[in-house]
């Protein structure tokens, strides 16, 4: 994966993390936790959706790797409920 694949790649992975940030209510953290909170939602979520049986419903392709936008959000969402709680 080049370096520009890559900065796409967090730059996505922020825009997921701070879309369920928002849904959430949860203000606290900045970029970088917006990054990590979408790749540990991305993680998360694919392992959901492998459990339930359910398709990924929109990724992007970057590099060669597929991210899962709404899978991110829905995983990072749940993660923020739980760790609110």
């Amino acid at each position: 994966m080049s370096l520009n694949g890559f900065l796409v790649l967090l730059l996505i992975a922020g825009i997921c993390g701070s879309v369920a940030q928002g849904l959430m209510g949860y203000s606290h953290g900045g970029c970088l936790a917006s990054i990590a909170l979408g790749f540990i939602g991305a993680i998360l979520g694919t392992w959901l959706s492998h459990r339930m049986g359910v398709q990924e419903i929109f990724a992007v392709q970057i590099g060669g790797q597929s991210f899962p936008i709404v899978w991110s959000i829905i995983g990072a969402a749940l993660l923020l409920a739980f760790s609110t709680s």
